[in-house]
């Protein structure tokens, strides 16, 4: 008896002129493809085709009602989706391009499709700074909704290899820039109209701000579960248990480490991948050495809190 065949065969092709043009052409169809971005890999599709975001939806088993991130070239095609007040474009000029989200009201005559934004009456959008992604955002000529690309509530992807686990046979094409330079997932805030800004999902940029805790979804990883690898994850370990994959940081050695020197910057870059690694280990279940809980450790440890959950 035959298995049934996948819905795709995944290729995966170098970064280049070509790798770009081909995912261009596959965007243009309605189709999803893995991009690498400074942050972690994202699954990408023209956030104004809602047949397409719907792609991104069905490949990545994700929620409807948990909105999209939706990425732009530059700051002149944001203010043509969303309404950007003075602290907004504040931001946006300070860290733009680069690993920060702003929540903001998404216009009437945006054209992004209500799938990407889950019904709501803002949008959280992004100007990247990787090559790939901001060449495939030209070859495009639409805003791309982008969220990581990997099954939804899984661990987040940093290289080519992880997608391909998780999301290989669900989407056509994945293009290979190697490692993420961050390795964490965007930092988020909300603007509002008087200006006051909320941060919804601490990152690589620390804002100095408390994480908002309203309990409503305004913008991707915020599920109180996300980020989680399918053993169970023991936090602030300082050795490893029976049967325990240990995540070291500084002076606690484990089978791998974060950072050896306690370097919070190192330590982000290789979270995920380490969460792959053990995952992927012999040991039932997975342990972590304590973050400290000050600048990007913030971030570090509201991901490893929602993969515990």
């Amino acid at each position: 008896m035959e298995t049934e065949r996948p819905p795709f065969e995944t290729h995966v092709q170098p970064f280049g002129t070509e790798a770009i043009a081909t995912a261009a052409a596959l965007i243009a169809q309605g189709q999803c493809v893995a991009m690498p971005t400074e942050t972690v890999y994202g699954l990408a599709a023209d956030a104004t085709n809602g047949i397409a975001v719907a792609g991104i939806y069905a490949a990545k088993g994700r929620p409807s009602f948990n909105p999209l991130i939706v990425h732009v070239p530059d700051l002149a095609t944001a203010e043509k989706i969303a309404i950007l007040n003075p602290a907004a474009r504040d931001l946006a000029q300070r860290f733009w391009p680069g690993p920060l989200t702003l929540v903001l009201p998404l216009r009437p005559d945006s054209g992004i499709a209500s799938l990407a934004t889950a019904g709501l009456k803002t949008i959280a959008l992004r100007v990247p700074a990787h090559p790939a992604m901001l060449a495939l955002l030209a070859a495009c000529g639409k805003p791309l909704a982008a969220p990581s690309a990997n099954a939804s509530g899984s661990i987040s992807p940093t290289c080519a290899a992880h997608v391909l686990k998780s999301l290989g046979g669900r989407i056509p094409m994945i293009i290979d820039a190697g490692p993420t330079s961050l390795g964490l997932e965007s930092t988020i805030v909300a603007v509002a109209e008087d200006g006051a800004i909320r941060l919804l999902r601490p990152g690589p940029i620390d804002l100095g701000l408390a994480l908002s805790q309203t309990g409503a979804i305004e913008a991707p990883g915020q599920l109180a579960s996300h980020y989680a690898p399918a053993k169970p994850l023991r936090l602030d370990a300082t050795s490893g248990g029976q049967d325990e994959w240990l995540i070291g940081f500084g002076d606690i050695q484990g089978e791998a480490t974060l950072s050896a020197s306690g370097d919070l910057v190192e330590a982000a870059a290789k979270l995920f991948s380490a969460l792959h690694d053990a995952e992927a280990s012999a040991s039932q279940r997975i342990a972590v050495a304590p973050i400290p809980a000050t600048g990007l450790g913030m971030a570090i440890l509201d991901r490893l809190r929602r993969a515990a959950a």
